[in-house]
């Protein structure tokens, strides 16, 4: 079942840059809340790399994806990051690191695509070491009743293709056992920056 998720990132990664417009504007959020980044890092589906530019530089980080073409598209940006930047095919549902493996685990609109995203955050929470911290750039379910029905019925559209619209990604981060720090909106109380520890 996985990696059949795995095969429909492969076909998406050839129209996945398409998104750069989105990208640019949510740019200055993403650098900022990666500025945090610090100890050895694991990054959370990397995708085609688009990322890695608002990486802070001289970092050891890990980069893994479910997808071999996605990692492949995102070689070339690898090779450009001004730090240690290694790549990992791996399913973020049963990481194939040791526990407390990592100073930071990040994650940035990964949450949304994962068939088990409570799952995925207490595999995060294991490979943490105990002052570990977790970064998120996530889009979430809008507590506006409006707004909130709105996205369950585009869910039922982005589903097909493999991302959940409208999920408790808050409720989800304290269910696997971490701790909230800091919540930053990004775009209404859709888009989040979320900055959690391990309890």
């Amino acid at each position: 079942m996985r990696w059949q998720i795995a095969s429909i990132w492969d076909i998406r990664s050839k129209l996945y840059d398409l998104c750069e417009a989105s990208e640019l504007r949510r740019g200055p959020s993403k650098t900022a809340l990666f500025r945090d980044m610090d100890g050895r890092v694991l990054f959370v589906a990397v995708g085609t790399g688009v990322d890695i530019r608002h990486f802070p530089p001289g970092l050891d980080i890990t980069a893994i994806d479910i997808s071999a073409a996605m990692l492949c598209r995102a070689e070339a940006r690898r090779k450009r990051y001004p730090g240690v930047l290694h790549f990992v095919r791996a399913d973020a549902l049963n990481l194939c690191f040791a526990d407390e493996s990592f100073d930071t685990a990040v994650t940035s609109c990964t949450m949304c695509s994962v068939p088990d995203p409570v799952r995925a955050l207490r595999e995060l929470r294991r490979v943490l070491r105990p002052a570990g911290q977790l970064l998120m750039f996530e889009h979430v379910r809008s507590r506006n009743r409006v707004l909130g029905l709105a996205l369950d019925i585009m869910n039922l559209w982005t589903r097909l293709g493999g991302t959940e619209m409208n999920r408790d990604t808050l409720g989800n981060v304290l269910t696997a056992g971490f701790r909230i720090r800091r919540v930053t909106s990004v775009y209404l109380d859709i888009i989040l920056s979320i900055h959690a520890a391990k309890a």
